[in-house]
């Protein structure tokens, strides 16, 4: 438990100035009795002054139901429960007592993996265990946490770990910037062929820096969204897309066509070969794809269940592929890019700060042949085959179908190119056919040179700089105005256990312009009561509290 705490201490200080608190280092900084109930009052203000100087204070509690753990409790807007991704689910003493209480802070689910050990597989069975968790995280740790030294050799260890600047690309660091409110999450759009651009730009990405905390998809970028989500590294994900482009086989699966052209059988068995029994909840990123429910007409949105269905679902066209009927409710599922090709304004409403947009739909011709007031088939037939006739330019009806469909996608696209959360990206893939999965190789090879250039222009302009700032730090820096001799006596209290790093990142939104107001009203709905006994005074609306609880273990709780 000290290591998993030390660990998410070290990244958070990344982000801002952080305070790891434990029974026995509130002890050796109040005195032995500082936790007795005749000095609540003191220690209440006291823990106030540290939430008023710290961005973050984490609150580790006791292993058992002490005074100090319920007081970790009472600090919280928000506890993860953290186990062993590898035990058995079962739910533990302080968690029975949460969902029995009635605190209302928001709790969260993370579950630890040895980085050398197998994916996450049986999460559903850990969250129908505990129907009060809101999300859930999957950590790849460091062997260092699961260190058999004793206390004082593993804070000694730490000492160095603090000594270096936390990997941005660390599962920690995605917990932290999902905590905080900083993450960054990348949406794939729908395009056929086209999208095969987005494995060389996730490549570009990588190289250049830039986390992915949240990954979403519509049709082809379901697909290329749930690999990334799955494997966490694009070389990884580039072979197995590769593969998957090279052998779709639907030819083979002709039906008479009542309700589309291909059964769906050998489609589906090509997917589901690719994503075997996986579900959503067993990725290690938080993941996200969008689907066109034609019975009750509307959006879906899929992050729970069985994986390579709702994959298929989203790439269901109307015409070659029968909808999925939902094994939920029985509602037929077709293609998200009917309704959202880009679904940047989902990944936005699921907490992300910045959203990178891949767009690589196809853009309609608008050069169309004026034909007058009526269409003779025959005469449109006649132009087509005949080499000598002056070539023309007129829809015919599945293309008329395709645009009509898309007509709410092109005003969504708008509004999502217009936003300020949103980065968007539309590589030169025009002149690539829907179904031209043969040239995968050269359409990633281009998706990676722009990304690459972009990415470079990016790194020069300070548009990444900008992405992995803090976007609280400006109203934190004002709130801690006046209070500097309070924050350097602070510094000098720390222990050896908990010492304040000094390789905090300089964290200040350019993103959040206009839209801090809505933010914090978000932010205050979602956490709408703060727990009896915390210490929230009005005009302290950025704020956050956490709290963080080892399965049937001490827990943390988290000050934001």
């Amino acid at each position: 438990m000290t290591a998993f705490s030390l660990e998410l201490y070290h990244v958070l200080s990344g982000i801002g100035p952080t305070l790891l608190l434990t029974s026995d280092s509130i002890k050796q900084r109040l005195g032995a009795t500082a936790l007795d109930s005749v000095h609540e009052y003191r220690l209440s203000s006291w823990l106030g002054q540290q939430e008023d100087i710290h961005r973050i204070v984490l609150y580790q509690s006791d292993p058992g139901l002490t005074p100090w753990t319920q007081r970790c409790i009472r600090q919280a807007d928000c506890i993860l429960i953290v186990g062993m991704g590898e035990q058995e689910p079962t739910v533990g003493e302080l968690e029975r007592m949460l969902e029995g209480s009635a605190v209302r802070a928001q709790k969260q689910l993370v579950l630890l993996h040895r980085e050398d050990g197998p994916p996450p597989k049986g999460t559903a069975e850990w969250l129908n265990m505990r129907s009060w968790i809101s999300r859930h995280h999957h950590l790849s740790c460091p062997r260092r946490v699961f260190s058999r030294r004793s206390l004082p050799k593993l804070r000694e260890l730490y000492q160095r770990v603090f000594e270096k600047c936390p990997d941005r690309h660390s599962d920690f660091s995605r917990l932290a910037r999902i905590l905080t409110g900083n993450s960054i999450a990348i949406v794939l759009g729908g395009g056929g062929a086209r999208g095969c651009s987005q494995v060389g730009i996730l490549k570009a990405l990588y190289e250049a820096g830039i986390p992915i905390d949240l990954v979403g998809g519509t049709s082809i970028g379901s697909l290329l969204g749930a690999l990334y989500a799955e494997e966490k590294s694009s070389n990884r994900m580039r072979v197995r897309a590769r593969e998957w482009s090279m052998v779709r086989g639907t030819i083979l699966d002709l039906t008479y066509p009542i309700t589309s052209m291909f059964s769906g059988a050998a489609f589906n068995s090509g997917l589901s070969s690719v994503f075997k029994d996986k579900q959503i909840e067993d990725l290690w990123l938080p993941y996200f794809n969008i689907t066109t429910d034609i019975t009750a007409s509307a959006m879906r949105v899929h992050t729970y269940g069985s994986l390579w269905r709702y994959v298929r679902a989203s790439m269901s066209l109307s015409g070659y592929l029968p909808p999925l009927c939902d094994p939920k409710d029985g509602h037929l599922l077709m293609d998200g890019g009917y309704i959202n090709n880009l679904p940047a304004d989902v990944a936005r409403s699921m907490g992300a700060k910045v959203v990178i947009a891949i767009d690589v739909g196809s853009q309609d011709e608008t050069d169309l042949t004026n034909y007058g007031d009526s269409l003779n088939g025959w005469w449109l037939l006649w132009k087509r085959f005949n080499p000598l006739a002056e070539k023309i330019k007129v829809l015919d009806m599945a293309e008329i179908q395709t645009r009509l469909a898309y007509v709410c996608c092109v005003r969504q696209l708008e509004v999502v190119k217009e936003s300020e959360y949103c980065e968007y990206i539309r590589p030169p893939i025009n002149h690539y056919g829907t179904l031209e999965f043969g040239k995968f190789d050269e359409i990633a090879e281009v998706g990676y040179q722009h990304g690459k250039t972009l990415f470079d222009v990016w790194q020069r302009s300070g548009v990444i700089d900008s992405m992995l700032k803090d976007r609280h730090q400006e109203e934190l820096h004002k709130t801690k105005t006046g209070h500097v001799s309070d924050y350097t006596d602070m510094l000098q209290l720390n222990t050896a256990e908990v010492p304040v790093s000094s390789n905090a990142c300089d964290p200040s939104d350019e993103y959040q312009t206009d839209y801090d107001e809505e933010m914090v009203e978000s932010a205050l709905s979602d956490f709408e009561a703060f727990p009896a006994g915390s210490e929230h005074t009005e005009g302290d609306d950025t704020l956050l509290n956490i709290s963080i609880r080892l399965y049937d273990s001490p827990t943390i709780a988290v000050k934001l």
